[in-house]
């Protein structure tokens, strides 16, 4: 099969599509013919060895991705060949076949599309628990999410909006933040003018965001903490500006606020329970139709490093898709 190969941590033009052995099935997995992947931020940093933890070389990227079943080991009863699906891996979806446990997977609804399904786990269950489990996020809160097009901040803007919450979307251009209103955001900020807290400070009525999702990091989340109402609760996502800020911790204690976790890699395994619930509303929600996952930029197989090099120019509206076949 083809697959992108990851030889040696490097940049993405030092990557390239190579011929290996389709996978095994090994007991209790269900191999998958994948007709999209998704490419993040963090597969960005994973091929250049930059993430906080790295793949055995060599690798596969690529964690997201959706499919048709092409083949179930034994004893494995709720997948049939045939059947379209998505799942998430720790590495290898950047393929034309990849094996995985049965658990690893869900059924994709009928009506949504390959592409959106392949977008859709990551980001919107990263949204769900920081804003549901984390923030216990209310009805009629403010919400200011940072780096609001992105495929997380877009998708935390859409949740927010699904639990009652009044959406403030920032984001560095006109075309990010018309595509964060596109999808729900009652409000916008430019965060790259040097007034925009004073912004913030007028949309809010002095009150400032009771509820700030943050995968940018950087001054930007200094100055929203500054920000924050009084018993805010900041979500520390991720750090796409590529700085970790750090916090006085006076700060915390004069606004009575609160600094969140938000580790996507650890839920399920730390909080079987919470994943569980949090899966389930969340593909209710798919299947009814009240989540309509966004899909970003779509590129062909041939073309991934476009996916990724669009991802490092953080110019992405929502999540890129490669597309197989």
């Amino acid at each position: 099969m083809k697959a992108v190969v990851v030889d040696n941590y490097n940049s993405i033009d030092g990557i390239s599509i190579k011929e290996i052995d389709t996978p095994d099935l090994a007991a209790g997995e269900v191999r998958v013919r994948i007709g999209a992947a998704a490419v993040g931020f963090v597969d960005g940093l994973k091929v250049q060895g930059l993430y906080q933890t790295k793949d055995p070389l060599p690798f596969v990227p690529g964690t997201e991705f959706a499919g048709t079943v092409d083949a179930v080991a034994d004893k494995v009863g709720a997948f049939k060949p045939g059947m379209p699906v998505i799942g998430m891996a720790r590495s290898g979806a950047l393929a034309e076949y990849i094996s995985v446990p049965s658990a690893a997977l869900q059924h994709l609804p009928p009506q949504v599309p390959i592409e959106a399904g392949a977008s859709f786990q990551a980001n919107y269950l990263t949204g769900l628990y920081a804003l549901e489990a984390r923030a216990a996020l209310r009805e009629g809160e403010i919400l200011l999410v940072l780096g609001a097009a992105g495929g997380v901040g877009i998708a935390a803007v859409q949740l927010g909006k699904l639990m009652g919450a009044r959406v403030i979307a920032a984001a560095s251009t006109a075309e990010k933040r018309d595509f964060a209103v596109r999808h729900g955001a009652d409000q916008t900020i430019d965060y790259t003018q040097a007034d925009w807290r004073d912004t913030l400070k007028a949309l809010t009525g002095g009150h400032g965001p009771d509820v700030i999702f943050d995968p940018v990091g950087g001054e930007i989340a200094l100055q929203a903490f500054r920000s924050i109402a009084w018993r805010g609760r900041h979500l520390v996502v991720g750090f796409a500006s590529g700085t970790i800020p750090a916090l006085a911790f006076n700060l915390p204690l004069l606004k009575g606020g609160a600094l969140l976790g938000v580790d996507l890699a650890q839920i399920q395994k730390r909080e079987p329970e919470t994943h569980a619930r949090l899966m389930a509303q969340l593909f209710d929600w798919l299947a009814s139709g009240k989540l309509q996952p966004v899909v970003g930029k779509i590129v062909p197989f041939e073309n991934f490093r476009e996916a990724f090099k669009t991802m490092q120019s953080r110019s992405a509206l929502g999540k890129m898709i490669v597309k197989f076949g």
